[in-house]
């Protein structure tokens, strides 16, 4: 009899549990349906990215467009109604693009074709008239030392290692070759190169160039010497034609200028925990950009739905049990300044940050998240995905997170990425045509989606640490 009885309570258990466990699973999907309606039926991401883009432009760190854009983003979360919105100073670094870049391949005489270049973020200028001089070729680091100070001195060094176009994972194409654009000026100057040309990060052959930050190191100011970046046909034509006449001389001229550093802000928006409000959740983009385009891609898309992120939590009326914030953070481009002084003053305030999520990888189609955890959060966090599948998000990894985000990095906290589908990115990453018509609206309004998701679910179940943390 005993046996019997205990047998029917373990079954009442069972299914006590299955229909607890239905009815979450139940709960989840319905707040994820009416995330996704909000965000298509009535989202704001697309037009505050229109505003930022096509009102303010290129937010390049240290410019009068990354002030207003902090003025602009600044307005917009007090208008959602939250419990706090404030600046967070930073100092940033100030450089400037000046006129427009010229570049000419010399064959001869009297003999020119013009090419497009644009200087690299933080290099020096050229000399007023210009420089020209002969070029040689390379692939990699290893090609200088092998070349040596001989046949380069005096040398424009023309880097041209193009992206893995047979890696599917373009950021692992982008990272693979990116070390000369950083670098490259650094290493070039030691074996006495005047300048260097560097092929544009771009996996597609077309005529824009792409810049992006590079550094010259501890070198002094009076040793650096100017960095450019040229567009994939120009490298194309250059490096072939260098083959038909090793003799040839390319020309360019920038007018770029660094200043002291200068004042600019984080923007940071706050809704306040039931439950647990001194430990803080995260979602962010940078609101800086580089100056070509408009941003809309790198990272305006970002900035939005992280800001669209806490306006829907507030449409919803769902009020989370943890602090949720979203951070625009300033200078991730040339610097990452915002990401470290936030920080910091994380640490000075002994804040503690139980998740961050960031988006910086454009805002095209939402493909899934990539979380830098340990395995027990992750389990928990892949039991989620049944959730995600009828929205199409399926991919989730192991790996990194986002720029600005990983300074926050400690052995509690849960940091992700949102991963869209990165096939396009790279078409327009830090070149003229990061733009507002190469978003498409609804691709960007999913991809907000998918984060007020995740931001749900981690504020809803916490993170395994806070649980071990209150069982002690």
């Amino acid at each position: 009899m005993k046996r019997i009885t205990l047998l029917l309570a373990l079954a009442t258990f069972v299914m006590t549990s299955e229909s607890v466990a239905q009815k979450v699973n139940s709960e989840d999907s319905t707040m994820l349906r009416n995330i996704y309606d909000m965000a298509l039926l009535n989202g704001k991401s697309y037009d505050w990215l229109d505003h930022l883009s096509n009102k303010i432009g290129g937010r390049l760190s240290g410019s009068l467009e990354a002030e207003q854009a902090v003025k602009y983003t600044e307005a917009e979360l007090k208008k959602l109604g939250l419990d706090k919105v404030w600046l967070q100073k930073v100092k940033v670094p100030k450089w400037t693009r000046g006129i427009p870049e010229y570049a000419y391949i010399e064959t001869g005489p009297g003999k020119t074709t013009l090419t497009n270049i644009c200087a690299l973020g933080g290099s020096v200028p050229t000399p007023d008239g210009g420089l020209k001089a002969e070029v040689i070729e390379v692939q990699n680091f290893e090609d200088l030392e092998r070349y040596g100070r001989e046949q380069i001195e005096g040398k424009i060094v023309f880097y041209n290692r193009p992206m893995q176009a047979d890696l599917i994972n373009t950021f692992e194409a982008y990272g693979g070759c990116v070390d000369q654009r950083y670098a490259g000026a650094m290493e070039a100057s030691k074996y006495g190169a005047v300048g260097i040309i560097v092929r544009s990060m771009n996996l597609r052959l077309d005529d824009l160039p792409h810049t992006g930050a590079m550094s010259y190191g501890d070198i002094p100011i009076v040793d650096r010497i100017p960095a450019a970046a040229i567009s994939t046909k120009g490298a194309e034509y250059l490096s072939s034609t260098l083959k038909l006449l090793p003799t040839l001389k390319f020309y360019f001229k920038q007018n770029c200028r660094a200043f002291p550093d200068v004042d600019s802000y984080n923007v940071i928006g706050e809704i306040t925990g039931t439950t647990y409000p001194n430990k803080y959740i995260v979602v962010g983009g940078h609101l800086d950009s580089w100056d070509l385009g408009d941003g809309s891609h790198d990272d305006g898309a970002g900035v939005v739905q992280s800001m669209e992120v806490l306006r829907m939590f507030k449409e919803l009326n769902y009020k989370p049990k943890h602090s949720v914030r979203v951070v625009l953070f300033m200078n991730e481009e040339n610097g990452l300044r915002g990401g470290n002084e936030y920080a910091a003053q994380a640490k000075l305030k002994r804040e503690d940050h139980v998740f961050a999520l960031e988006s910086d990888a454009g805002g095209f189609t939402p493909r899934g998240f990539s979380f830098d955890t340990d395995d027990a959060n992750f389990a928990q966090i892949e039991s989620w995905k049944p959730l995600f599948e009828p929205y199409l998000i399926h991919s989730f990894t192991r790996g990194g997170s986002g720029a600005d985000i990983g300074p926050l990095k400690d052995d509690g906290i849960v940091l992700a990425g949102l991963r869209p589908d990165s096939q396009r990115y790279f078409d327009h990453h830090h070149a003229a045509n990061d733009t507002f018509d190469a978003v498409n609206k609804r691709e960007l309004e999913l991809g907000g989606a998918a984060m007020t998701s995740l931001i749900y679910l981690m504020d809803k179940y916490g993170t395994k640490s806070e649980l071990t943390n209150i069982k002690k």
